[in-house]
């Protein structure tokens, strides 16, 4: 089972913009690198989410709802995906903020606390997924 996660982690390994405080930002560098990926950028708040997807390019956006600065996870996601379309997973302590219909819904979502088993499950389904389109 290992050698088949590591051979999975090996095959989509990308670059990932993280769009969270510190702290959590931290935790999830170290289970992003254990999959094989690469943290190229950590943003706290929309515009420099935005600036820092411009650079960087991420092949993976994982982000929370509520930045440091009062501004939205998710609408730094739209400014993102408007100029780089790419996978993300939402991670957040108010999974029901989500649950509205809304027609840019994310399609994986992780609630705080995250279990890091999760994490990396998602994070792969989000890579397997944006692939196979």
């Amino acid at each position: 089972l290992q050698l088949a996660q590591h051979q999975l982690a090996n095959a989509l390994a990308t670059n990932v913009l993280i769009i969270e405080e510190a702290l959590i930002a931290f935790n999830l560098r170290r289970i992003v690198e254990s999959l094989g990926h690469t943290m190229s950028a950590n943003a706290t708040t929309r515009s420099e989410a935005a600036d820092m997807a411009q650079k960087v390019l991420p092949g993976l956006v994982l982000v929370d709802i509520q930045l440091a600065d009062g501004s939205s996870g998710l609408d730094a996601l739209d400014d993102i995906l408007k100029v780089h379309p790419v996978p993300a997973v939402v991670i957040t302590a108010f999974p029901e903020r989500l649950l509205s219909g809304h027609p840019n819904e994310p399609a994986f979502l992780i609630p705080k606390p995250f279990n890091q088993d999760h994490v990396k499950a998602v994070i792969s389904q989000a890579l397997i997924s944006s692939r196979a389109v």
